[in-house]
């Protein structure tokens, strides 16, 4: 990694044929530099696009935490997690040279004083690393901890910029726990830094194969003309987990799978999936039309709550054949929680491409295996001919994760002298058809950041609309008469019944993963 104070001018696009703007030189302030989310994930993006040689010539990370360590400390720390963590495996001539650029800043998030001395550093990186006065802050930390934060970064004049240079700020989720905390932490945000230098990060939207929805959407006339209630059965979202809460129980008490995963993972997934066609490839084109589609969701009275979103929790059970405890014994859950580890909703977005279309969700811990899928139904040809028994439909489904790809059932014969009819599937991988493993979420994101491409992040108005909506859900859920039941399901299971019958209802049935 070149350091030298002065660095050439970077072209305003890649080379080849990607119109994507390039990276910038910058120093990344990661608050929270000690916490997992650290070391699991952005030391190893950073390092992994290091080693690919897609960073610019002229980065800086400086952790800012509590705790009391050295550079040299902190960078040791940041080794040994990324070669447990990172996608490749570290090479010590790419991680030394990387390593140098490391540097740490203890500080508590309240302290005045701790971004006065952070500022006067920053400048003497800039001066040695020649990251021209760029500044990207990273919020790894606490939500509670975003508005000390804020505060003290306005209060030390580090929102603002010279002349050429400039000042965003990433948060990550969860992003409110309801629409009007998330107006006030907006609020708050926009007290320091412009929405233009806001970057509210969701890393399902930086998976290869979620980015890829746009491209198959759109440069595939094969599917253009066929995404619409013309042709659409009903569309499917599959987030699944084998996990349980692990450690996170303090926060999932008090989140859920609703709040943790429904309003901003799968509603975004939904968003590519029944946006219309932006006008242009901008940040603020895509997200116009993405906005359109949260805006277009039906509303739920509260009375029809309980008829479109069932609610469950992990009970005790078996995962690849080893028993585990139920979400009410894992450490740190309340022996009475009410707190949902499983949704499944039915949801209608009442615009004229979608009208009438089901809208299938469901997302829990504890199941059978994880994955993350769309599947799009399309409605069955007229039966004649060969169509008289089929049962099957073509269904386009868009892996997420794992195995990231894209398959589509038809219809072929069998080979021999009967006219026998069965379901085939084409397939395609990401990691065979390219020949290359596809970057971590993270690696993508953090690019975009430096680079000022915000299509990727979640806009304010996007983020209060999501929060609108399940604000009517988890109203009915907390009401203290005629709310929704919370249905058990053992560990090891695809949820409660009462999903299946969401479904069932309808004559349809949950894809099988």
């Amino acid at each position: 990694m070149n350091r030298a104070a002065e660095q050439p001018e970077p072209n305003p696009l890649r080379e080849g044929l990607s119109a994507r703007a390039v990276p910038q030189p910058c120093t990344i302030v990661i608050f929270g530099a000690t916490g997992d989310l650290t070391q699991r994930k952005l030391i190893p993006a950073l390092y992994n696009l290091a080693a690919d040689g897609d960073l610019p010539p002229a980065v800086a990370i400086v952790g800012f935490a509590r705790r009391e360590k050295s550079d040299d400390e902190f960078r040791t720390e940041l080794e040994e997690a990324t070669r447990k963590f990172s996608r490749q495996a570290v090479r010590d001539e790419i991680w030394k040279t990387f390593a140098q650029s490391i540097f740490y800043h203890q500080s508590e998030f309240e302290d005045e004083a701790g971004y006065k001395t952070l500022a006067k550093r920053l400048d003497e990186i800039d001066e040695e690393c020649g990251t021209r006065g760029n500044r990207l802050f990273y919020f790894a930390a606490a939500p509670d901890q975003f508005e000390p934060i804020l505060k003290h970064l306005k209060a030390a004049g580090l929102n603002e910029t010279c002349k050429g240079s400039w000042a965003r700020v990433i948060v990550e989720k969860p992003f409110g726990t309801d629409l009007a905390s998330a107006r006030e932490l907006n609020r708050i945000v926009r007290h320091s830094f412009s929405e233009e230098q806001t970057y509210r990060i969701d890393h399902f939207l930086g998976k290869e194969t979620a980015q890829n929805i746009l491209v198959l959407r759109f440069a595939n006339a094969i599917f253009a003309p066929l995404w619409n209630t013309h042709y659409i059965d009903h569309v499917q979202i599959t987030a699944a987990e084998t996990l349980g809460v692990e450690t996170r129980a303090g926060y999932y008490e008090r989140a859920g799978a609703l709040r943790d995963m429904v309003q901003n993972h799968l509603l975004q997934l939904l968003c590519l999936i029944a946006m219309e066609p932006p006008i242009d490839l901008s940040a603020d084109s895509i997200r116009d039309e993405k906005v359109k589609v949260v805006r277009s969701l039906r509303r739920f009275a509260q009375s029809e709550i309980a008829a479109n979103v069932v609610r469950g929790q992990y009970a005790q059970g078996a995962i690849d054949g080893k028993p585990v405890a139920g979400y009410r014994k894992e450490p740190k859950v309340k022996s009475d929680s009410q707190t949902e580890t499983f949704v499944a909703l039915r949801l209608y977005i009442d615009d004229w491409r979608w009208a009438d279309v089901p809208i299938y969700m469901r997302v829990g811990k504890r199941l059978p295996k994880s994955a993350t899928e769309i599947s799009i139904h399309f409605k069955k040809a007229p039966a004649v001919l060969f169509n008289k028994n089929l049962s099957d439909q073509n269904v386009l489904v868009i892996r997420i994760q794992p195995d990231e790809g894209i398959s589509l059932r038809i219809h072929a014969k069998v080979p021999g002298t009967s006219f026998r009819v069965e379901p085939v599937k084409m397939d395609f991988h990401y990691g065979t058809s390219f020949g290359k493993a596809s970057p971590e979420a993270y690696e993508r994101l953090l690019l975009d950041a430096m680079s000022g491409d915000a299509t990727l992040f979640a806009r304010r108005d996007e983020v209060e609309e999501a929060w609108a909506f399940i604000d009517v859900i988890e109203s009915a859920w907390s009401a203290k008469k005629d709310a929704p039941g919370l249905f058990p399901y053992p560990a090891g299971s695809w949820g409660p019944d009462e999903a299946d019958d969401l479904l069932a209802r309808d004559g349809r049935a949950w894809r099988r993963l």
